[in-house]
């Protein structure tokens, strides 16, 4: 439960940091609370195992290394390695959680509109599970 409550606010913190024109301070303490959240869900052993496994080491380190550079005070380059990391490093998650998108009424609607479906079909396909 912690663990969900930090992480939520983590993702909050992020989202309201970039709607703010990239608040340093809201990102910062983001990222702070995304990592620590994780880490409290899935357990500090299996995080790191996660993170630093032998094909996700570039994404780990454009993830990290965005996080650091957000908490050195330059947040737009942060924040890009950052999404460019967590698209790298989640990208066999993206199916699961499009097929549940999908199912939701309203949302999996939109997902299913012609010119929104291509584009999604092209981001559910990835192969590659965690």
């Amino acid at each position: 439960e912690i663990g969900m409550g930090l992480t939520g606010f983590g993702v909050f913190f992020l989202f309201f940091g970039m709607i703010l024109f990239f608040d340093k301070a809201l990102l910062a303490i983001g990222n702070v609370l995304f990592v620590a959240g994780l880490s409290f869900v899935i357990g500090l052993e299996r995080t790191f195992r996660f993170f630093f496994q032998k094909h996700k080491m570039k994404a780990t380190g454009f993830f990290l290394g965005g996080v650091l550079i957000v908490l050195i005070g330059w947040p737009l380059i942060g924040m890009i390695l950052e999404i460019y990391g967590f698209f790298l490093l989640f990208r066999g998650f993206f199916p699961v959680v499009i097929g549940f998108i999908r199912r939701v009424p309203v949302l999996g609607y939109l997902l299913n509109l012609p010119g929104i479906s291509s584009l999604v079909d092209k981001v559910g396909e990835s192969n590659n599970m965690v």
